[in-house]
């Protein structure tokens, strides 16, 4: 089997890896294309190649349908353009090329928007911080006098947004420079936030929500079209001290709801954390996780099993080893540029 990953992010290696390793899948040749022919993942493909760059919606497509003729595609691992492509999987199958997307182009949307998604999520399936949704300044304020009535610490995060980028912390007695000298990270200052906002009276969407303070867990998971096969759950320690291969029932039993309600597919990851009245749903990821490597260490091949699923109706999965701890080294590589 041919199968081709295009651009994503460089954690993809992880599964690259994994796949070498995968047994009773048969004779398997990765492929992965990226814009930049020295993306670091490329050298553990076994082919890798240069996508043009600039390429979008219906242009990427009919670049997407050349690559796969070409190189006799099998099954085509979607990352970039996702939601453009899941529309057209029928140009792909004429072909002779499977897709593989994490949902439909609706729902990979509505998972892009997190202030949509947290208002459209039944509580019933999997339960969120409280939050609500400003786009002025005299909404964040009427946000924050809200939500501190029943919080004793807040944050705020943009509505749109990859890897926690700008989350932070509202910090309510502390400047700055405290936070500079300091190095005090992931924390801003309500009083210079609300100052800032004065030169800008309509903004992009920010989510204020109730701050959680306890463990952080990331899920990372396999399913087929709604049925979750394995979910892998790790648990953050402080820094420095690994991470826990975990086995929270509450939060099981969220992915399992989650999984079926989004008809979710292949490889995705669930972020949660502890709050006080026990653990809430973050975000879902409709890709693998930067630590997927390290949720594989728990005796169970994720990319495998998807495989593995592709093509039996039955998925043995090998049992979890909860408890282990576990971790990740960087280790330096010599970059090549691609074809």
């Amino acid at each position: 089997m041919r199968i081709w990953f295009n651009k994503t992010f460089s954690s993809i290696s992880s599964i690259f890896y994994n796949l070498r390793q995968a047994k009773d899948v048969g004779q398997l040749t990765i492929i992965a294309s990226h814009t930049n022919a020295y993306a670091p993942a490329l050298g553990a493909a076994h082919e890798a190649y240069v996508e043009p760059s600039g390429l979008v919606g219906a242009a990427y497509l009919g670049w997407c349908l050349k690559f796969c003729q070409e190189q006799r595609i099998d099954l085509f691992w979607v990352a970039k353009e996702a939601r453009y492509l899941s529309n057209h999987k029928e140009k792909f199958a004429q072909i002779g090329t499977k897709l593989l997307v994490v949902a439909t182009s609706e729902v990979l949307g509505l998972l892009n928007n997190k202030g949509v998604f947290y208002r459209s999520l039944p509580p019933e399936v999997a339960l969120t911080m409280e939050n609500i949704s400003v786009r002025t300044k005299e909404e964040f304020d009427q946000a924050v006098a809200e939500l501190s009535q029943r919080h004793a610490s807040l944050c705020v995060k943009p509505a749109v947004s990859i890897y926690g980028l700008g989350f932070r912390i509202l910090d309510t007695t502390q400047a700055s420079i405290t936070h500079l000298l300091q190095g005090i990270e992931y924390q801003i200052p309500l009083d210079e936030l609300r100052a800032g906002m004065e030169k800008t009276p309509v903004f992009p969407e920010l989510l204020i929500m109730e701050n959680l303070n306890g463990h952080e867990w990331s899920v990372d998971c396999v399913g087929r079209q709604g049925q979750l096969i394995c979910a892998i759950q790790r648990r953050k320690l402080a820094k420095g001290l690994g991470q826990v291969i975990d086995n929270d029932a509450e939060i099981q039993g969220m992915v399992e709801r989650l999984t079926l309600h989004f008809q979710l597919n292949g490889i995705f990851n669930i972020q949660f954390k502890l709050g006080a009245q026990g653990p809430r749903l973050l975000e879902i990821n409709a890709r693998p996780s930067g630590g997927i490597g390290m949720a594989c260490l728990a005796g169970v091949n994720l990319a495998e099993l998807v495989l593995k699923s592709l093509e039996s109706e039955v998925v043995a999965v090998p049992p979890i080893q909860y408890g282990r701890r576990v971790s990740e080294l960087n280790a330096p590589v010599l970059l090549e540029a691609a074809s």
